[in-house]
Protein backbone atom coordinates (compact mmCIF):
# COMPACT_ATOMS: atom_id res chain seq x y z
CA UNK A 1 0.00 0.00 0.00
CA UNK A 2 1.50 3.31 -1.29
CA UNK A 3 2.62 5.63 1.80
CA UNK A 4 -0.49 8.27 1.19
CA UNK A 5 -2.91 5.72 1.27
CA UNK A 6 -1.08 5.39 5.17
CA UNK A 7 -1.89 8.81 5.81
CA UNK A 8 -5.39 9.13 4.05
CA UNK A 9 -5.80 5.67 6.51
CA UNK A 10 -4.55 7.24 10.22
CA UNK A 11 -4.72 11.25 9.13
CA UNK A 12 -1.19 13.09 9.32
CA UNK A 13 0.63 10.09 10.88
CA UNK A 14 0.35 6.01 11.18
CA UNK A 15 1.08 6.20 14.45
CA UNK A 16 -1.49 9.12 15.43
CA UNK A 17 -3.74 6.92 17.05
CA UNK A 18 -1.20 5.29 18.84
CA UNK A 19 0.24 8.72 20.43
CA UNK A 20 -3.41 9.65 21.51
CA UNK A 21 -3.88 6.85 23.00
CA UNK A 22 -0.77 7.57 24.89
CA UNK A 23 -2.39 11.14 25.77
CA UNK A 24 -5.46 9.20 27.29
CA UNK A 25 -3.30 7.15 29.49
CA UNK A 26 -0.97 10.22 30.66
CA UNK A 27 -4.23 11.81 31.29
CA UNK A 28 -5.41 9.02 33.62
CA UNK A 29 -2.16 9.04 35.27
CA UNK A 30 -1.84 12.91 35.83
CA UNK A 31 -5.77 12.85 36.99
CA UNK A 32 -4.30 10.84 40.27
CA UNK A 33 -2.96 13.93 41.97
CA UNK A 34 -6.19 16.24 42.52
CA UNK A 35 -7.62 12.67 43.53
CA UNK A 36 -5.27 11.67 46.10
CA UNK A 37 -5.12 15.45 47.50
CA UNK A 38 -8.92 15.06 47.68
CA UNK A 39 -8.56 11.93 49.62
CA UNK A 40 -5.83 13.53 51.88
CA UNK A 41 -8.29 16.47 52.41
CA UNK A 42 -11.52 14.04 53.51
CA UNK A 43 -13.02 15.38 50.55
CA UNK A 44 -15.03 12.93 48.93
CA UNK A 45 -17.35 14.72 46.74
CA UNK A 46 -14.09 15.81 45.15
CA UNK A 47 -12.84 12.77 45.41
CA UNK A 48 -15.23 10.97 43.47
CA UNK A 49 -15.53 13.82 41.12
CA UNK A 50 -11.52 13.17 40.21
CA UNK A 51 -12.52 9.02 40.44
CA UNK A 52 -14.94 9.47 37.77
CA UNK A 53 -13.10 11.99 35.40
CA UNK A 54 -10.04 8.92 35.57
CA UNK A 55 -12.66 6.43 34.51
CA UNK A 56 -14.18 8.59 31.44
CA UNK A 57 -10.23 8.97 30.36
CA UNK A 58 -9.81 4.94 30.67
CA UNK A 59 -12.83 4.45 28.85
CA UNK A 60 -11.91 6.51 26.05
CA UNK A 61 -8.34 4.91 26.31
CA UNK A 62 -9.97 1.64 25.98
CA UNK A 63 -11.78 2.68 22.21
CA UNK A 64 -8.72 4.30 21.09
CA UNK A 65 -7.30 0.77 21.86
CA UNK A 66 -9.81 -0.98 19.90
CA UNK A 67 -9.54 1.70 17.45
CA UNK A 68 -5.82 1.24 16.72
CA UNK A 69 -6.30 -2.66 16.53
CA UNK A 70 -8.92 -2.34 13.74
CA UNK A 71 -7.06 0.44 11.92
CA UNK A 72 -3.62 -2.18 11.72
CA UNK A 73 -4.90 -4.98 10.22
CA UNK A 74 -2.51 -7.71 9.39
CA UNK A 75 -2.37 -6.74 5.76
CA UNK A 76 -1.72 -3.04 6.33
CA UNK A 77 1.89 -2.12 5.42
CA UNK A 78 3.70 -0.39 7.70
CA UNK A 79 7.48 0.83 8.93
CA UNK A 80 7.82 -1.28 12.00
CA UNK A 81 6.21 -4.91 12.55
CA UNK A 82 2.71 -4.48 13.53
CA UNK A 83 2.84 -7.04 16.71
CA UNK A 84 5.47 -4.63 17.72
CA UNK A 85 3.13 -1.26 17.91
CA UNK A 86 0.40 -3.36 19.33
CA UNK A 87 2.27 -4.31 22.21
CA UNK A 88 2.81 -0.79 22.93
CA UNK A 89 -0.40 -0.23 22.90
CA UNK A 90 -1.08 -2.67 25.29
CA UNK A 91 1.61 -1.53 27.70
CA UNK A 92 0.06 2.36 27.43
CA UNK A 93 -3.27 0.80 28.05
CA UNK A 94 -2.23 -0.58 31.44
CA UNK A 95 -0.83 2.74 32.53
CA UNK A 96 -4.53 3.75 32.16
CA UNK A 97 -5.89 0.66 34.35
CA UNK A 98 -3.26 1.42 36.82
CA UNK A 99 -4.47 4.50 37.52
CA UNK A 100 -8.49 3.56 37.27
CA UNK A 101 -7.57 0.80 40.14
CA UNK A 102 -5.44 2.77 42.27
CA UNK A 103 -8.25 5.47 42.42
CA UNK A 104 -11.18 2.71 42.62
CA UNK A 105 -9.43 1.19 45.56
CA UNK A 106 -8.59 4.55 47.92
CA UNK A 107 -12.25 5.88 46.74
CA UNK A 108 -13.98 2.26 48.00
CA UNK A 109 -12.29 2.00 51.63
CA UNK A 110 -12.15 6.01 52.03
CA UNK A 111 -8.36 5.36 52.04
CA UNK A 112 -6.02 8.61 53.31
CA UNK A 113 -2.47 7.89 53.61
CA UNK A 114 -1.03 8.35 57.68
CA UNK A 115 0.42 11.53 58.16
CA UNK A 116 3.94 10.10 58.73
CA UNK A 117 3.94 8.64 55.33
CA UNK A 118 2.03 11.75 53.43
CA UNK A 119 5.24 13.53 52.53
CA UNK A 120 6.49 10.03 51.12
CA UNK A 121 3.62 9.00 49.76
CA UNK A 122 3.10 12.38 47.73
CA UNK A 123 6.26 12.76 46.19
CA UNK A 124 6.00 9.14 45.21
CA UNK A 125 2.56 9.73 43.53
CA UNK A 126 4.48 12.12 41.83
CA UNK A 127 7.23 10.54 40.38
CA UNK A 128 4.80 7.66 39.03
CA UNK A 129 3.15 10.40 36.97
CA UNK A 130 6.70 11.98 36.15
CA UNK A 131 7.52 8.96 34.69
CA UNK A 132 4.05 7.80 32.67
CA UNK A 133 4.71 11.92 31.42
CA UNK A 134 7.91 10.92 30.40
CA UNK A 135 6.76 7.76 28.36
CA UNK A 136 4.37 10.13 26.73
CA UNK A 137 7.06 12.36 25.70
CA UNK A 138 9.09 9.51 23.84
CA UNK A 139 6.02 8.34 22.46
CA UNK A 140 5.40 11.53 20.77
CA UNK A 141 8.70 11.44 18.83
CA UNK A 142 7.17 8.65 16.93
CA UNK A 143 6.14 10.58 14.05
CA UNK A 144 9.85 12.05 13.81
CA UNK A 145 11.33 8.58 14.20
CA UNK A 146 9.62 7.72 11.07
CA UNK A 147 10.74 10.84 9.24
CA UNK A 148 14.10 9.72 9.62
CA UNK A 149 13.62 6.17 9.01
CA UNK A 150 14.37 4.87 12.58
CA UNK A 151 17.94 6.33 12.28
CA UNK A 152 20.54 8.92 12.98
CA UNK A 153 20.09 11.77 15.53
CA UNK A 154 16.46 11.64 16.50
CA UNK A 155 17.18 7.31 17.39
CA UNK A 156 19.73 9.06 19.65
CA UNK A 157 17.10 11.66 21.20
CA UNK A 158 14.69 9.02 21.65
CA UNK A 159 17.44 7.09 23.43
CA UNK A 160 17.69 9.42 25.84
CA UNK A 161 14.61 9.96 26.55
CA UNK A 162 14.48 6.29 27.44
CA UNK A 163 17.50 6.56 29.72
CA UNK A 164 15.59 9.34 31.73
CA UNK A 165 12.60 7.09 32.08
CA UNK A 166 14.25 4.43 33.36
CA UNK A 167 16.34 6.44 35.60
CA UNK A 168 12.48 8.07 36.45
CA UNK A 169 11.42 4.50 37.54
CA UNK A 170 14.35 3.26 39.43
CA UNK A 171 13.89 6.52 41.79
CA UNK A 172 10.23 5.37 42.41
CA UNK A 173 11.54 1.97 43.08
CA UNK A 174 14.26 3.43 46.04
CA UNK A 175 11.43 5.56 47.58
CA UNK A 176 8.71 2.67 47.59
CA UNK A 177 11.53 0.65 49.63
CA UNK A 178 11.21 3.97 51.77
CA UNK A 179 8.10 3.98 51.93
CA UNK A 180 7.96 0.33 53.26
CA UNK A 181 9.93 0.78 55.62
CA UNK A 182 7.91 3.98 57.20
CA UNK A 183 4.88 2.06 57.19
CA UNK A 184 6.51 -0.94 58.33
CA UNK A 185 7.72 1.21 61.53
CA UNK A 186 3.89 2.32 62.37
CA UNK A 187 1.88 -0.81 61.23
CA UNK A 188 1.65 -2.38 64.48
CA UNK A 189 -0.27 1.16 65.59
CA UNK A 190 -2.84 0.48 62.35
CA UNK A 191 -6.02 -1.75 62.20
CA UNK A 192 -4.50 -4.57 59.85
CA UNK A 193 -7.26 -4.67 57.40
CA UNK A 194 -6.01 -1.11 56.67
CA UNK A 195 -2.29 -2.18 56.81
CA UNK A 196 -2.65 -4.62 54.11
CA UNK A 197 -4.72 -2.24 51.58
CA UNK A 198 -2.20 0.34 52.28
CA UNK A 199 0.62 -2.57 50.84
CA UNK A 200 -1.48 -2.80 48.09
CA UNK A 201 -1.75 0.62 47.21
CA UNK A 202 1.87 1.55 47.25
CA UNK A 203 2.60 -1.35 45.20
CA UNK A 204 -0.39 -0.21 42.84
CA UNK A 205 1.55 3.20 41.95
CA UNK A 206 4.86 1.31 41.98
CA UNK A 207 3.12 -1.00 39.18
CA UNK A 208 2.10 2.53 37.20
CA UNK A 209 5.84 3.64 37.10
CA UNK A 210 6.67 0.45 35.84
CA UNK A 211 4.19 0.14 33.25
CA UNK A 212 6.16 3.58 32.20
CA UNK A 213 9.02 2.07 31.94
CA UNK A 214 7.90 -0.68 30.06
CA UNK A 215 6.48 1.58 27.52
CA UNK A 216 9.93 2.72 26.74
CA UNK A 217 11.11 -0.67 26.72
CA UNK A 218 8.81 -1.63 24.29
CA UNK A 219 9.68 1.52 22.24
CA UNK A 220 13.41 0.57 22.29
CA UNK A 221 12.31 -2.62 20.57
CA UNK A 222 10.65 -0.92 17.95
CA UNK A 223 13.32 1.51 17.38
CA UNK A 224 15.52 -1.53 17.02
CA UNK A 225 13.74 -3.23 14.03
Amino acid sequence: MPVNSLGSLFGKSPFAPIQEHMQRAQACAAALKPFIHAAQEGDWTKAQEAHRLIVHLENEADKLKKQVRLQLPSNLFLPVPRPDLLDLVRMQDRIANCSKDIAGLMLGRKMKFPDSLTKLMSQYVDLAIATSAQAMKAIEELDELLETGFRGREVALVEVMIEELDRLEHSADNLQIDIRAALYAIEKDLPPVDVMFLYQTINLIGELSDRSQKVGSRLQIVIAR
